[in-house]
């Protein structure tokens, strides 16, 4: 999704993801979070109204609950909050329940990142990348971060540099490095530094 002007506040629905983080910034995260959390590609339309519609195209959706590599339960696009195993869902759910988990966790980046706000142009990237961080070591992981810290003081370069600490999972009680995060980490910091 190219960057472009966020339509004035106004006219896009409150509770969207789009009315939280602008368009830019929400395409990237609507296409870009299941492509990192199932490895699928989604098409994203959004209405005037900022109203999103996702649409899956290809890749594995997990519908039925499973466990992550840390034993925790999972299913759509790494969704944890409420979900027990046995249950499932279907594509419209998962559809729903991702934008209200990025919008949850936007809102908490938003709040405790200024250096993002979105009277600030050119942080369409650095947006997207903090918020898919935080979708995934959580709000409070990011905001207590040495990247939000940065990106706050307006060190762009040195915040998307300081994503790649987080490359880290507790499995078997045991804190490691995990390969899929440590690439995730990297293409994170590279959306990130488009901005920087």
């Amino acid at each position: 999704m190219p960057d472009s002007p966020t339509p004035p506040p106004a006219r896009l629905k409150k509770g969207t993801l789009a009315s939280v983080v602008g368009l830019a910034s929400a395409g990237l995260l609507l296409m870009g979070v299941p492509k990192e959390e199932s490895g699928r590609t989604v098409a994203v339309d959004f209405a005037v109204d900022g109203t999103a519609h996702v649409e899956h195209v290809s890749g594995p959706q997990y519908l039925q609950a499973y466990l992550d590599i840390a034993g925790i339960p999972t299913a759509c696009d790494g969704l944890t909050a409420g979900i027990r195993m046995g249950q499932r869902y279907t594509e419209a759910q998962c559809a729903a329940k991702l934008e209200a988990e990025l919008v949850r966790h936007a809102e908490g980046v938003m709040r405790c990142t200024p250096g993002l706000a979105l009277a600030i142009p050119g942080r369409d990237h650095a947006r997207a990348a903090a918020i898919s961080l935080a979708y995934n070591i959580g709000v409070g992981g990011w905001c207590a971060s040495t990247a939000a810290r940065r990106i706050n003081a307006g060190q762009i370069r040195a915040g998307c540099d300081a994503m790649l600490a987080w490359d880290k999972a507790r499995v078997n009680g045991v804190l490691r490095p995990v390969k899929g995060l440590t690439a995730r980490r990297q293409r994170e910091r590279v959306l990130c530094l488009k901005d920087a």
